[in-house]
């Protein structure tokens, strides 16, 4: 006999789990919806994050290699970027302008001339001879050109410019260099130390002759494999010089 009385059915367990789930189900619901989602942050169109890796002495050296290569009329600033791995916005928040990329560029250069013109200034103190001042001279002048090879070929098609551009490469570039090589030249000259007696024509056939031929080493190997070995391509080019000199 039921304690209910007659035959009616005991409590409602199924009512009530029923009743029990939806309140659970309505109350993860809410519980969901004052969570707070994280959202992906958004990257801008158009910059890969690998973006953020490169620098703005990266992004120098690569124009002064596409000016080098180009020059500055034939030079897009879409290209720099393209070889930088960059979006073309990146060089605008950098530099602003593709004049004032190729002014930093310059600039650039002239920050890493400055140990080379203060080691052949500091020459004209030394105790070596006129004539070993000038080997020095040179040989300074020639690990510069091998160390940054793209240095000379910018110099090479940037002296073809001309106005605000030109002054700019003359006064930051050529004539602090000028400054101290030229007298070196002079004094060894004056000496009898040396064939070329004309140390200003002497400065600027050494400058353009042994930078274009660095830069330019990739024609030579049409005829020499000299370029494929840089210690030996170095040294041929040194001695060269001073033979040339003596």
């Amino acid at each position: 006999m039921s304690i209910a009385g007659g035959n009616a059915p005991a409590l409602g367990y199924t009512h009530v789990h029923r009743k029990t789930g939806t309140l659970i189900r309505m109350k993860e619901k809410a519980t969901a919806s004052s969570t707070p989602t994280s959202t992906p942050a958004r990257r801008g169109r158009g910059r890969p994050a690998q973006q953020a890796s490169v620098g703005r002495e990266v992004l120098l050296r690569n124009a002064r290699k596409t000016f080098g290569t180009r020059g500055y009329d034939a030079t897009s600033v879409r290209e720099i970027a393209r070889e930088s791995g960059v979006d073309p916005a990146l060089l605008a928040h950098h530099f602003g302008s593709k004049d004032a990329l190729w002014e930093a560029v310059v600039e650039q250069i002239a920050v890493h001339a400055r140990p080379m013109i203060a080691a052949t200034a500091a020459l004209r103190d030394s105790e070596l001879d006129a004539r070993a001042r000038v080997d020095r001279a040179v040989e300074i002048y020639i690990d510069k050109v091998f160390e940054e090879p793209d240095i000379g070929l910018f110099f090479s098609t940037a002296t073809t410019e001309e106005g605000a551009r030109l002054d700019l490469l003359v006064e930051r570039l050529m004539r602090p260099y000028y400054d101290v090589m030229v007298p070196l030249f002079d004094d060894a000259a004056k000496q009898g130390l040396l064939k070329v007696k004309d140390a200003e024509m002497l400065f600027f056939v050494l400058l353009n002759g042994v930078s274009k031929t660095v830069g330019y080493g990739h024609l030579m190997l049409a005829f020499t494999t000299l370029p494929r070995n840089p210690k030996k391509f170095k040294r041929t080019v040194l001695e060269t010089v001073l033979e040339l000199l003596s």
